[in-house]
């Protein structure tokens, strides 16, 4: 996960970014705030475009075929920054089945 403050139509945003360990974007969320509130609905929209993107990849009949969530892909690792807001919106997506237990989040030294 990336996350920056870039300008848009000259109003200050933060662009939080998914990035797979190839560093190809995955997902993107403009945001005007950084909060918990902002890295949930980062974190859900991430994860289910990276759903809607493995499903987009099959042919039509195995898509029908995928309809249960629990084979999805979903991340292993999550690597953030130290920003309080990232741990928090985790664990509410943990708490309420949208993330499994297993995902393990890490916090990366800001450098």
């Amino acid at each position: 996960m990336d996350e920056t403050y870039i300008k848009v139509k000259k109003v200050w945003t933060y662009l939080y970014r998914a990035v797979d360990s190839e560093g190809n974007t995955l997902e993107f969320l403009l945001s005007p705030t950084r909060d918990a509130e902002a890295a949930k609905r980062f974190f859900s929209k991430a994860l289910h475009a990276t759903t809607d993107s493995t499903l987009q990849t099959l042919p039509s009949k195995e898509r029908v075929a995928l309809a249960d969530p629990i084979t999805m892909p979903v991340p292993r690792v999550i690597n953030v920054d130290k920003n309080a807001a990232y741990p928090k919106a985790i664990a509410e997506l943990k708490a309420s089945g949208i993330l499994p237990e297993s995902v393990e989040l890490t916090l990366a030294s800001n450098t």
